[in-house]
């Protein structure tokens, strides 16, 4: 037990020395992977805000054309009131039809 805690007592320190003489990694290559990896992340989010701003446009357009099928043909003042009338006709004749055929 005396020699296993010499040991470590030994190896532990020598240990922690030569890892402060190792010569430093050469980082060069992981900086410019990084760099190129950031890069290429921001062309995929603005290929991205391109797309979706686009859809956005087209997607209104798309209700545009939608409202403007769905709009019936404007009338005119004159128009709704021969309309109306006739429909009111049409509803006495039909009163009148169902009362007498009976």
């Amino acid at each position: 037990m005396k020699r296993l805690s010499l040991v470590i007592g030994f190896v532990v320190p020598l240990s922690l020395l030569a890892g402060g003489f190792a010569p430093a990694a050469d980082d060069s290559k992981v900086k410019a992977g990084a760099s190129q990896v950031e890069s290429g992340a921001k062309e995929t989010a603005e290929g991205i805000g391109t797309t979706v701003s686009e859809g956005a446009k087209y997607s209104g357009e798309k209700l545009k054309e939608a409202g403007r099928a769905a709009e019936g043909p404007a009338k005119s003042a004159w128009g709704s009131a021969r309309d109306g009338a006739v429909e009111f006709g049409h509803g006495v004749k039909n009163f009148f039809t169902n009362l007498f055929s009976k």
